[in-house]
C-alpha cells in the first residue's frame, strides 16, 4: 500500500472523527482537508462517506447499554418503543430527500467555497439562537431523550436536512434544532447521536452500492484505516462533548466557523492557497 495514501487516509480518518459529533461539519472539513492533501475525485467523494461508518460505530460503542435495551424492549416496553419510533421518524425527511438529490448536491455543492459560505452561514445561526436563548429563552420541555414526542423527533428531522448542505452539519442542524423546538442541550445532543446511526449507516451504504464501479478490493486498506481512525476519534469526542456541554454553550464553534469560512474564502482569492474541486 503507498505510504502516502495511508498517511492521507489517516488524516481524513482524524478529520471526519474530531468534527462528526461537533457542530461544525464533518462532510464541509473533508472537503477542505481533501482539497489541500489534493485527495479528490469521485472515489475520494466515496471514501468520505464511508469513513462516516467508523464515528456511527463509536455512538453505538458509547450506548451499546440504551441500544440493547431498546432493542430488546421493543415488543415489551412502551418507552423503548417510542424511543425506536422518534429515531426512524427523525431519520425518514433526510433520508427521503438524500435518495432524491444525493447526486445534483454532490455534483454542485462538494467544493471549497460553497462550504465555505454554509461554515459562515452557520456559525451565524448558532450565534443568533444562543442569543435568543440568553435574551428569550425557550421554555425547555423535555429534559432527557427518553421525554421527546413523535412530533418533537420530526422537528429535528426537518432540520437535519438542511445538512444535506455540505458545510451546514448534520450535528449543529439536529442540536441547534432541537434547541429551539423545546430540548434541553443534552436530550438535543444525545438525540442527534442517536440519530448518527441510521443516517450515517444509510449514507455509507447507499454511497458504497452506488459507487461500487469505482472500488476494488486494492482499495480496502485505505477505507479500514480511515474508518478506524474515525472510530477512535469519534469515541474521544463523543466522550470530550458529552462533558463540555453541561456548562458551555455552542458559540465558540459558531466564531470558529465564521472564521474559518473566511480563511478559505481569503486563501482562495488571494492565491494564497489553491483549493481544488
Amino acid at each position: 500500500m503507498d505510504i502516502v495514501l495511508a498517511l492521507k487516509a489517516l488524516i481524513m480518518g482524524l478529520v471526519e472523527g474530531f468534527t462528526e459529533f461537533l457542530p461544525i461539519s464533518s462532510t464541509g472539513h473533508l472537503v477542505l482537508a481533501g482539497s489541500l492533501l489534493n485527495f479528490t475525485g469521485e472515489k475520494a467523494k466515496v471514501f468520505e462517506i464511508a469513513i462516516q461508518g467508523g464515528a456511527m460505530v463509536a455512538v453505538i460503542w458509547e450506548y451499546h447499554r440504551k441500544i440493547g435495551e431498546v432493542l430488546f424492549g421493543m415488543f415489551r416496553n412502551e418507552r423503548a418503543r417510542r424511543f425506536a419510533m422518534n429515531v426512524v421518524v427523525g431519520f425518514i425527511p433526510a433520508a427521503a430527500l438524500g435518495f432524491l438529490f444525493n447526486k445534483k448536491i454532490k455534483a454542485a455543492l462538494f467544493a471549497p467555497l460553497p462550504v465555505a459560505l454554509a461554515f459562515i452561514a452557520g456559525g451565524l445561526v448558532i450565534l443568533w439562537v444562543e442569543r435568543r436563548a440568553r435574551n428569550n429563552p425557550v421554555a425547555v420541555r423535555v429534559q432527557e431523550v427518553d421525554d421527546m414526542t413523535t412530533m418533537d423527533a420530526l422537528k429535528v428531522g426537518i432540520a437535519q436536512v438542511f445538512a444535506l448542505i455540505p458545510g451546514t452539519s448534520r450535528s449543529g442542524a439536529t442540536i441547534i434544532g432541537g434547541m429551539m423546538f423545546g430540548l434541553s442541550r443534552k436530550a438535543a445532543t444525545e438525540f442527534s447521536f442517536f440519530l448518527a446511526i441510521p443516517t450515517l449507516l444509510a449514507a455509507t451504504f447507499y454511497s458504497l452500492w452506488t459507487e461500487r464501479a469505482l472500488l476494488t478490493a486494492a482499495d480496502l486498506p485505505l477505507f479500514t484505516i480511515g474508518a478506524v481512525v474515525a472510530f477512535a476519534s469519534a469515541f474521544a469526542c463523543i466522550r470530550w462533548l458529552l462533558r463540555y456541554i453541561s456548562t458551555h454553550d455552542f458559540t465558540i464553534f459558531a466564531w470558529y466557523r465564521i472564521v474559518f469560512g473566511l480563511v478559505v474564502i481569503a486563501t482562495a482569492y488571494s492565491g494564497v492557497v489553491t483549493w481544488h474541486d
